[in-house]
């Protein structure tokens, strides 16, 4: 049986609606880090702290193209994204 690791491309925001775009292996430590105001200076300086989006796949090469992908579309088609699965923002992670 071959052991598959997950990857996820996510969205982290702050109540003011900024965003940051990461991919990572480890989705629940990553918005750990995050939340904590670890390893990342910009997410911790503008306080996002709520995961609002967040997608999973088994290849890093799609991942890391998502998220590049994401990372150039209008601020617009990402708020879209967003409200599809989450119209009132609420922190995914909220119980993690």
């Amino acid at each position: 049986m071959k052991w598959e690791r997950l990857y996820s491309v996510y969205i982290m925001a702050s109540k003011s609606k900024r965003l940051y775009i990461g991919v990572t292996n480890d989705i629940e430590r990553r918005v750990f880090e995050h939340k904590n105001k670890e390893n990342n200076c910009f997410t911790s300086k503008y306080n996002m702290n709520r995961l609002v989006y967040y997608e999973d796949t088994d290849d890093i090469s799609y991942a890391i193209q998502r998220e590049k992908n994401l990372k150039k579309w209008l601020r617009k088609w990402k708020i879209e994204l967003i409200e599809t699965d989450n119209p009132n923002w609420e922190d995914l992670a909220e119980d993690w």
